[in-house]
């Protein structure tokens, strides 16, 4: 179930971060997308931040700032205390001066994890273990096995959750699901996903050491990150195939270094993904794309579709109109982006379409195996 919501501009991360710095950055989030808000929450909600690091932060606190009556920030927290600071300044907020005030707090009913990936873990089982809603930015975790420990955490819990999976609010991407579950494809043979930008060749993750609170350079540290390029925009596109075909058997990959900018972070890769249904996807992300016209492709044995430039171009005899001459135009209406689908699903609406806390680790599996594989130079089975 979808919210009543106006449609919305296709939006690729290319687009979504379209500039990493400043008031450009405040402004690539949400500022289109405020017609698809989907509405204030049913009642009022208190959330704290839980890390401040990710590039989608300044977006976030803009979506929550920009005329939206009953939503509070009342915590922030961050291990970097500049950080932390600008943020609890952002927001109209107060720092809180440990992990302890906001879990212990009856008031925060949510938090929203922007933190380092290699802090999600502690903070997530913290944050289940408080009974707080979680909002946690992707991927869930670095490895496999504490993504799923973070699973089971959230479903005993019994808490919300979701993740920044944006690109499931994409009218062309739901068109394109409704179809599949249709069985307008037939057999689907292949899919092929790509998503890339070219972050590495502007520099979007160079330190800034004097602006902590705008400083993206761990994003390009596999250690902290989890991933590089590779994973880092291609767990967008792997969420929407998997989300259109299903779990993935074994994979095959390569992953580059190309500028050497951010050492021997990869800012390219490539994988070939065989699904438990049989059908063959392959993967493309990178930092150091100058365009990425082609985003998806699903062909089958009734049926094909591609988005370009995003359009839809959509080839189905099943389907009145569907002959792939021109860009399909009768698209569904877009739902809120996740931040503001968690924010009304704390504050009691209903029909919110979350990313499931199982789905999320199942990607994070299919990348590691990904990196594996690159690693070993072979194909490796997920899980």
């Amino acid at each position: 179930m979808h919210n009543d919501t106006p449609p919305v501009p296709a939006l690729d991360r290319r687009g979504f971060i379209k500039t990493a710095s400043g008031a450009a950055l405040l402004a690539a989030l949400p500022g289109g997308l405020m017609a698809a808000s989907g509405g204030d929450p049913a009642k009022a909600v208190t959330l704290a931040f839980v890390g401040c690091a990710h590039v989608h932060t300044p977006g976030f606190i803009k979506l929550l700032n920009d005329n939206k009556p009953g939503v509070r920030v009342k915590y922030v927290w961050d291990h970097n205390g500049a950080r932390a600071e600008r943020r609890a300044s952002d927001l109209g907020a107060a720092v809180a001066p440990d992990l302890g005030a906001v879990w212990s707090d009856p008031e925060v009913a949510a938090v929203v994890i922007c933190s380092e990936t290699n802090r999600h873990r502690d903070l997530v089982l913290a944050a289940a273990a408080a009974g707080k809603h979680i909002y946690a930015e992707k991927p869930l975790g670095i490895t496999a096995a504490e993504s799923s420990e973070m699973a089971d955490a959230v479903v005993k819990a019994n808490v919300l959750f979701t993740t920044g999976y944006f690109m499931r609010t994409m009218p062309q991407h739901l068109f394109l699901r409704d179809q599949v579950e249709r069985g307008a494809f037939g057999r689907i043979t292949r899919i092929a996903g790509s998503n890339c930008h070219n972050g590495s060749l502007g520099g979007w993750f160079d330190d800034k050491p004097d602006r902590p609170w705008e400083n993206w350079r761990w994003m390009a540290d596999p250690k902290v990150a989890g991933v590089g390029g590779f994973g880092d925009l291609g767990t967008h596109m792997l969420d929407i195939m998997m989300w259109l075909c299903g779990d993935v058997e074994s994979v095959t990959a390569q992953t580059r270094v190309v500028t050497g900018r951010y050492g021997d972070c990869d800012e390219a890769g490539e994988a070939l993904m065989l699904f438990k249904n049989g059908i063959i996807g392959t993967l493309a992300a990178s930092w150091v794309d100058i365009a990425d016209p082609v985003t998806l492709q699903i062909s089958g044995t009734e049926g094909n579709a591609a988005i370009v430039r995003s359009d839809l171009f959509f080839k189905c005899a099943k389907v009145r109109g569907a002959d792939g001459a021109q860009p399909w135009a009768d698209l569904p209406k877009g739902p809120a982006l996740p931040l503001q689908q968690f924010v009304n699903a704390v504050g009691g609406q209903e029909g919110m379409p979350l990313v499931p806390v199982r789905e999320a680790a199942a990607r994070v599996a299919v990348m590691e195996a990904a990196y594996r594989s690159a690693r070993a130079g072979s194909t490796v089975k997920v899980g």
